[in-house]
């Protein structure tokens, strides 16, 4: 069966190079995330002990997520328009040259002079570290892309699993690591690492190969944020919109957990526990995609998704209904096995209803949406939590109506909001289950997978 027909979704023979190429690729872009998420981590973790600015780290964070969001569009165009190992080498590069650009900034300045947050430095250098991880982003993009082209279509649920496999050890190895890092090096030392990681991550991504189709110009110009052909490859592959739309607002709903996740964390432990016990938790996204990549989606990744939506909702609503330490741990795990299978679903759906050429922008345009969703509504729940809900809940008459549902304790206020935006959660996955949207859209994935069995 020749290259074009494999890539776009016919059941074939496991190709034993292809495969191996796409365990080289995932390992590759795993390592490149660790370091990007841990000079990331650490520089967050710094500038808190050292300055004690919450305003600093908030904006540190927000600015991250606003940028990913912002360069979705463009990303998914760099991705369509060029080859995806050259693409993925333009990260690296870009990634290599700003955290080494970081470094020389840190070495030219006192720790005093960098730390100032009235003075440009601190906020130039701190801008340097978010774009060069902002541009690792882009390989993740790639990545999604080079599932199609390496793996057949009956096993990229499976490989989709294996990359939530991988992002779930990313985490874990961040959330120990850096405040390690930082503790015992400092961040001169942190950069140092980084620096290396990612100049051993481009090497080997120098030296690999990967086979791919001969990319042809259609005639028509493309700029380099191609909006007009990401929103015609969505909606040709209708009713995808909707799967992104549902994404997006399912986000807006995790901004709470952004925002509240941490300060609830921090009222139940310590902050050296509570970094211990992210880390225990992150291997439940470990085991999830493992049991992913082992099992797959069912026939119908779309219901999967849903399903487990409505799931995850029923834990946001009853993790923390009393203040034990266990009960918010335990959901948490539970929390971060399902979602590998979230994530996997929708990234399998869009691997099999939008041709390979056009993948790059659909996964641009949805990385724009749903990126940009959790901070919004972080932004918007923080202050609401903050001024009104929290206090609210402990007074006499706060305590009087909820008690009987959320218990005693000092974070009653945030269990709250965690008890209103699961039952939302659960509404909105049963709901879409009910919608002639999802209908059509379950149909087409069942439709072009029996089409691709049948041409086998």
């Amino acid at each position: 069966m020749d290259e074009e027909a494999r890539i776009e979704g016919s059941v074939t023979p496991v190709d034993t190079t292809s495969v191996a190429t796409f365990l080289h690729v995932l390992v590759n872009t795993g390592v490149a995330n660790i370091t990007t998420s841990f000079l990331w981590f650490a520089l967050t973790f710094w500038v808190y002990l050292e300055t004690h600015s919450v305003l600093a780290t908030g904006v540190i964070g927000g600015a991250y997520m606003l940028l990913v969001a912002a360069s979705g569009m463009f990303f998914g165009t760099l991705v369509d328009r060029f080859r995806k190992h050259a693409v993925m080498v333009a990260s690296g590069l870009g990634t290599l040259v700003c955290f080494s650009l970081a470094g020389v900034v840190y070495l030219a300045l006192s720790e005093d002079a960098l730390l100032d947050l009235g003075a440009p430095w601190f906020w130039i250098f701190a801008v340097i570290v978010l774009v060069g991880a902002v541009v690792e982003q882009l390989r993740n993009i790639a990545l999604s892309t080079t599932v199609t082209l390496l793996v057949p279509a009956e096993r990229r649920a499976n490989a989709n699993g294996l990359v939530g496999t991988v992002q779930g050890l990313a985490f874990l190895v961040t959330s120990v690591f850096s405040g390690l890092a930082i503790g015992f090096l400092g961040m001169g030392g942190t950069i140092i690492i980084a620096i290396g990681l990612i100049a051993a991550v481009l090497v080997h991504l120098l030296v690999l190969r990967i086979r791919e189709p001969e990319i042809v110009a259609s005639g028509e110009h493309m700029s380099l944020i191609d909006i007009r052909g990401s929103i015609a490859a969505v909606r040709a592959a209708h009713p995808l919109m909707w799967l992104i739309v549902f994404t997006a607002f399912n986000n807006l709903i995790g901004g709470v957990y952004m925002a509240l996740m941490d300060p609830y964390g921090l009222t139940l432990f310590s902050v050296e526990m509570w970094g211990l016990v992210l880390g225990i938790t992150s291997t439940g996204f470990i085991i999830g995609g493992a049991l992913v990549a082992k099992f797959g989606l069912g026939r119908n990744p779309l219901r999967t998704m849903l399903l487990l939506v409505a799931a995850t909702g029923l834990l946001g609503a009853v993790f923390t209904l009393r203040e034990w330490w266990w009960l918010f741990a335990v959901g948490i795990w539970i929390f971060m096995a399902l979602m590998p299978a979230v994530e996997a679903a929708e990234q399998t759906v869009i691997q099999r209803v939008v041709p390979y050429e056009t993948q790059g922008r659909v996964f641009g345009f949805a990385m724009m949406f749903e990126a940009a969703a959790s901070p919004i509504t972080a932004f918007i729940i923080a202050p609401i939590a903050q001024f009104w809900i929290i206090p609210y809940a402990k007074t006499a008459a706060g305590r009087g109506t909820w008690d009987w549902l959320l218990g005693q304790g000092d974070a009653r206020g945030m269990a709250m909001v965690f008890v209103v935006a699961g039952i939302v959660t659960i509404l909105l996955g049963l709901g879409a289950l009910g919608t002639r949207t999802y209908r059509r859209l379950s149909a087409r994935y069942v439709e072009l997978a029996e089409a691709d069995a049948a041409t086998a």
